[in-house]
């Protein structure tokens, strides 16, 4: 999931900070989930959903 959050945010050619400032999550907590370090909650899935305008399920697909 983590390699997913990082590519959605690449695509948007967001930095770590901006995706953590669009999304109201620590800017440390979005480089655990792309690291893989962090377990990920339904409603931060959904905060980086928004931030990224994508579904949250994006991150959970196959």
């Amino acid at each position: 999931m983590g390699a997913r959050v990082r590519a959605a945010r690449l695509s948007a050619g967001l930095s770590q900070e901006e995706l953590a400032e669009r999304s109201g999550l620590h800017r440390n907590y979005i480089g655990g989930i792309e690291r893989g370090e962090r377990n990920v909650g339904v409603l931060a899935l959904v905060h980086l959903g928004r931030a990224l305008n994508v579904s949250p399920a994006t991150f959970l697909a196959d």
